[in-house]
């Protein structure tokens, strides 16, 4: 894409597995909510500023108040939070346009469903093109069966999207908020543990982890009353029509996600100013692998050290050297 504005943009693909450092990550939510104002981002830092802003949920519903739980019981710093001004596709994609100009790199909803959750893949997608990459983790239904939630993810098919299953919104928060709160994006998240919940709706065999694995779902287990992550898989299974595993890791994307800007940031403070012309160009090609591997880093052995998971399929993966 050719862009007027003068500047250095980027583009990207996938090779070689690097990390980078990068702060904390803010991330965004969009939900109903019995308070505060529709289509209006919200700065928050604690539980209890979201009560004060957005309310209770009403009874038997799950919304921004259970989404801010979870995210703030497993480790989240600062949430900017939008309430949804109705519960349709329409009304979630204007909470969703209002967070694409704010500075979040996950972003979570209480919707289960696939056409508000296409509306969420259109946004994180939309503001990552323009220099403010995220991703967005979502929930299957709470009744959808393996088969289900592979075609599920296939409808939402971006190295962008995340859909953790058994369904349950308020998982794929605190999901969201253990991604968001790793600091090394090229350690995987798999294994760890979604704090406050003692048990899930559904479980599933080895056969049914493999289905959902390779269909673009991240499923969680649970194991002596711990619910974890058994792999982080994002919802892109295809390029084109054709099977593609290049985007599938939730690593690759999170590894691209910290690593372009800080080269964008660097080869922006290097060529302040300079001609677009083919010598100047020709000295941005040039200096991209050497500044990329300035930002990069190979994680040492203590990084790569992670609890191993109980379920036989996170084995498999790590025996395999996929992690």
């Amino acid at each position: 894409m050719v862009h007027e504005h003068p500047g250095v943009y980027s583009s990207y693909d996938a090779s070689s597995v690097i990390g980078g450092k990068k702060t904390a990550r803010i991330l965004g939510a969009a939900a109903v909510s019995t308070t505060g104002t529709a289509n209006e981002v919200v700065t928050l830092t604690s539980y209890a500023e979201g009560v004060s802003a957005f309310g209770e949920d009403a009874e038997g519903t799950v919304g921004m108040a259970a989404l801010l739980a979870a995210l703030y019981r497993n480790g989240a710093a600062v949430v900017k939070a939008v309430k949804v001004s109705a519960a349709t596709p329409t009304g979630y994609e204007a909470a969703f346009a209002a967070l694409e100009q704010e500075a979040v790199d996950v972003i979570v909803c209480d919707s289960t469903s696939v056409d508000v959750q296409l509306k969420l893949r259109a946004s994180v997608e939309k503001a990552s093109g323009a220099q403010r990459e995220r991703i967005g983790v979502v929930s299957g239904g709470a009744s959808e069966t393996a088969a289900k939630l592979v075609e599920h993810a296939g409808k939402l098919n971006s190295e962008r999207m995340v859909l953790t299953a058994p369904g349950d919104v308020r998982m794929a928060a605190a999901a969201a908020a253990v991604i968001a709160g790793e600091s090394d994006p090229s350690v995987p998240v798999n294994g760890a543990v979604l704090v406050g919940f003692s048990g899930l709706s559904a479980s599933y065999d080895d056969t049914q982890v493999d289905t959902l694995v390779t269909g673009g779902v991240t499923p969680l287990e649970c194991v002596s009353g711990e619910v974890s992550i058994v792999r982080g898989i994002t919802t892109r299974t295809t390029t084109g029509g054709a099977a593609d595993k290049t985007w599938r890791e939730l690593t690759t994307v999170r590894i691209v996600d910290d690593v372009i800007p800080a080269l964008r940031a660097s080869l922006r403070a290097r060529f302040v100013r300079s001609k677009n012309t083919a010598q100047v160009r020709a000295a941005i090609r040039s200096s991209t692998p050497r500044l990329a591997g300035r930002e990069a880093f190979a994680p040492s052995k203590s990084t790569r050290c992670r609890r191993p998971a109980p379920h036989s399929s996170y084995r498999r993966a790590a025996s395999s050297g996929s992690l």
